[in-house]
């Protein structure tokens, strides 16, 4: 097998972006190889596995034993692991307030609108959330 030179490398979180696609995509859990066929082939299996394991040192998915080895699912879906990486990141920050002003300046005009909306609805709602059929439609108008 060959080195690959630091051009040849993919972005970080590739591979992991790619595993957990098809996690989701998959109706149950999956064995590593079973990922490994998902993904066309092209990943060594002790890749996969390897892969599999940081996910799953990290919280993004949960794993069960399969036989001598384990399958495995996603415990969130991809907007509640963005949203995770990104309290994640937040909790890294000493200034938390100067992190959250600069990420606020950054939004579309859009973005902006539908967080205030959200924010709005979570002042309405309380901590526990909405209840069923209450409270303002998120990606609606304020």
């Amino acid at each position: 097998m060959s080195e690959t030179s630091p051009a040849q490398r993919r972005p970080s979180g590739e591979l992991e972006a790619s595993v957990l696609a098809a996690l989701w995509a998959a109706e149950g859990p999956l064995s590593p190889a079973a990922v490994q066929s998902a993904l066309g082939g092209r990943l060594a299996r002790t890749t996969v596995t390897t892969i599999l394991t940081r996910l799953h040192d990290k919280g993004a998915v949960s794993r069960s034993r399969a036989g001598r080895g384990f399958a495995y699912s996603p415990i969130q879906d991809s907007a509640g692991l963005t949203a995770r990486r990104m309290r994640s990141e937040l909790d890294k920050q000493d200034d938390r307030g100067t992190a959250l002003a600069r990420f606020v300046s950054q939004l579309t005009d859009e973005d902006e609108q539908l967080l205030r909306s959200l924010l709005e609805g979570a002042k309405d709602t309380g901590p526990a959330g909405p209840a069923a059929g209450s409270g303002p439609d998120p990606v609606g108008a304020p």
